[in-house]
C-alpha cells in the first residue's frame, strides 16, 4: 500500500501540464533520434542533456524528459530494423529478422503496429517489475557499507558491457581509462592536485557532462562527416494496415514471455537490451517449434525482441535508481545527468527525493501510453524521417550540444575539452573500445576511491576488510564471474546473435 501511495504522488508529478509537455516531446524526440540507424538511446539522451540545462528545467522535469527520450528511443529503434533490414541500434537486431520479411511481404505497417504494441507491453511489464523491484532493493541497500559499495562498484565495471561487450579486455582498458580521468583535480582528502598540469579549469576535475557530450555527440558528428553520407535513404512502401484484432490476441503470450525474460536481463547489470531482445526471441523460437516461419516473417519473431528490449530498458533503471550503478549504457549517461544535479542515487534516493524516482516512473507509464498513441497514427513521419539527408539533420543536433553545454558554464574552454574528448571518442571508437565503461569510470571513480577510503580508515589500513563480510565475498565472486564468463561464453552467444540475421545491412 505504501508503494501505492508514493506512485499516487509521483502520478500527482508527472501529470502537471509542464511534466507532461516534457513527456510528449520527449517521447516524440526519442522515437526520432532511435529510428535513425547509429544514434541508438544514449546518443539521444546525451544529444539532450545540454537542451534541460539550457532551459534550466528543474530535477524531476529534466529526469523525465530524459527517460521519456530513452523510451521513445527503444521504441524508434524497430523503424529502420523492419524497414531497412538496418538496426537503428544493437537491441534492434533481432527485430530484423522477420521484420524486414514482413516489409518485403508487403506487411511493413503491419510489422510496424505490431511492434509499437509489442514494445508497449514489454515497457509496462518492465515499468510494473520496476515499482516492486526497487523499493524491496533499495531496502535492502540500506544494510550496505563503504566495503560493500566498493565491492558493488567493483562488480558494476567487471560485467558492464559484459556478455554483449565485443572485446572483454578493450572493455576493461576502457574502465580504467574512465577511472584515470576521473583522478584528474583536487584530491578532497589531502587537498594534492592531480593530473591538472597547472590548467585552472582543471582543478575541480573534468565535468561528465562534457564528456558525455562529446564522447557520443560529437563523435557521432564526425563518424557522420567521414562517411559522408550526404544523401537520405530511399523512401519505403509501409503499405495499408491489415492487422486483425486476433492477431495482436495471438501474440499477447508472446509478449508477456518476452516483457518478463527483458526485465530479468535488464537488472543484471552489463546484460542490458541487447541480450533481452536476444533470449526472448530464442525462447520463442523455441516454444513454437516448428510451427512458427521464424525468419521469414512470422509475427511472433517482431513482437517477441520488442518486447525483451523495451522491458530490459525499464528493467535496468533499477540497479541504477537502488545502488547507483547503471545497468545499461543509456542508464550511464541518466546517472550522470542525476549527479550533476546534485542528486546521489541510491536507496536514499527513494527517501530524500522521492518526487524525483516516483515522477520518473509515474512519467513511464504515462510516456508509453503516449507512445503508443504516437507510434501507431505517425508511421508516416517516421519513415519520411529515414529520406532526410544527415547533412540537414547533423548540424541541428551540433549546435543542441554546443549551446547547451556553453549555456551551462558559460566558458569556451568547455567547448574546447569537448571537442577534445570528442576527437578521442571517435578515436577509440575506430579502436573498437566501447564509451560506455569510460563513461562508468568517470561516474563512479570518484565513490569508488572514497568508499575505499573509508573501508580503510575505519579498518586502520587492513586491506582485509574488503573481504569482511559475506554480502561483500558475493559481490567479489559475482564480479570474478563477470569477467571470466565474457571471456568464455560472450564470443560465442555475440556469433548465434549475428549469424541469426541471414542477411547483412542492406546498402541504399
Amino acid at each position: 500500500m505504501e508503494t501505492i501511495g508514493f506512485l499516487m504522488d509521483g502520478f500527482a508529478v508527472a501529470l502537471t501540464p509542464y511534466n507532461l509537455m516534457f513527456a510528449l516531446f520527449g517521447a516524440f524526440a526519442g522515437t526520432l533520434i532511435g529510428c535513425l540507424p547509429g544514434l541508438g538511446p544514449a546518443n539521444g539522451v546525451a544529444i539532450l542533456i545540454p537542451l534541460a540545462f539550457t532551459l534550466g528545467l528543474p530535477p524531476e522535469t529534466a529526469m523525465i524528459l530524459l527517460t521519456s527520450v530513452y523510451a521513445g528511443a527503444m521504441y524508434g529503434g524497430r523503424i529502420s530494423s523492419i524497414l531497412l533490414n538496418i538496426p537503428g541500434d544493437e537491441p534492434a537486431m533481432m527485430t530484423c529478422l522477420d521484420g524486414y520479411p514482413m516489409a518485403q511481404q508487403g506487411r511493413a505497417a503491419d510489422a510496424l503496429a505490431i511492434s509499437a504494441i509489442a514494445s508497449f507491453a514489454g515497457s509496462l511489464i518492465g515499468t510494473i517489475g520496476l515499482i516492486i523491484l526497487a523499493p524491496v532493493l533499495a531496502r535492502f541497500a540500506l544494510t550496505f557499507g563503504p566495503v560493500e559499495y566498493f565491492a558493488l562498484f567493483l562488480l558494476a565495471f567487471a560485467t558492464l558491457g559484459g556478455i554483449t561487450g565485443k572485446n572483454p579486455m578493450k572493455t576493461v582498458i576502457a574502465a580504467v581509462l574512465g577511472i584515470m580521468i576521473s583522478t584528474v583535480g583536487i584530491d578532497i582528502s589531502t587537498g594534492t592536485q592531480r593530473y591538472t598540469a597547472g590548467v585552472l579549469e582543471l582543478y575541480e576535475g573534468i565535468d561528465f557532462i562534457l564528456a558525455i557530450v562529446g564522447l557520443f555527440a560529437i563523435s557521432e558528428l564526425l563518424f557522420f562527416v567521414e562517411a559522408r553520407m550526404g544523401k537520405g535513404r530511399s523512401k519505403v512502401k509501409v503499405g495499408k494496415l491489415t492487422l486483425s484484432f486476433k492477431e495482436i490476441v495471438s501474440t499477447i503470450p508472446t509478449q508477456l514471455r518476452g516483457g518478463v525474460l527483458g526485465f530479468i536481463a535488464g537488472v543484471l547489470p552489463g546484460a542490458g537490451a541487447s541480450l533481452g531482445s536476444f533470449i526472448s526471441y530464442t525462447l520463442e523460437k523455441s516454444v513454437i517449434g516448428k510451427k512458427g516461419r521464424f525468419g521469414e516473417g512470422d509475427i511472433r519473431g517482431v513482437v517477441a525482441p520488442e518486447a525483451g528490449n523495451n522491458g530490459a530498458a525499464s528493467g535496468a533503471l533499477v540497479p541504477m535508481l537502488t545502488l547507483g550503478v547503471p545497468g545499461s549504457g543509456t542508464t550511464a549517461v541518466l546517472l550522470a545527468m542525476l549527479i550533476s544535479l546534485n542528486i546521489t542515487p541510491g536507496p536514499l534516493m527513494f527517501t530524500q527525493n522521492a518526487d524525483i524516482v516516483w515522477g520518473v516512473i509515474a512519467a513511464l507509464l504515462i510516456g508509453n501510453v503516449l507512445l503508443l498513441i504516437l507510434n501507431i497514427p505517425m508511421i508516416g513521419v517516421f519513415v519520411r524521417l529515414l529520406s532526410v539527408p544527415p547533412m540537414y539533420l547533423l548540424p541541428i543536433v551540433t549546435m543542441v550540444a554546443f549551446v547547451g553545454i556553453y549555456s551551462i558554464s558559460h566558458s569556451t574552454f568547455d567547448l574546447y575539452f569537448m571537442i577534445v574528448f570528442g576527437v578521442g571518442g571517435f578515436i577509440l571508437r575506430k579502436l573498437e573500445i566501447p564509451m560506455v565503461p569510460i563513461i562508468l569510470g568517470l561516474l563512479l571513480g570518484p565513490e569508488m576511491e572514497k568508499n575505499l577510503g573509508h573501508a580503510l580508515i575505519l579498518s586502520d589500513g587492513d586491506w582485509m576488510t574488503l573481504w569482511s563480510s559475506p554480502l561483500a565475498i558475493g559481490l567479489w565472486l559475482v564480479a570474478g564471474l563477470g569477467l571470466v564468463l565474457p571471456t568464455l561464453v560472450g564470443p560465442t552467444l555475440r556469433r548465434r546473435m549475428r549469424n541469426s540475421i541471414k542477411e547483412g545491412p542492406v546498402s541504399d
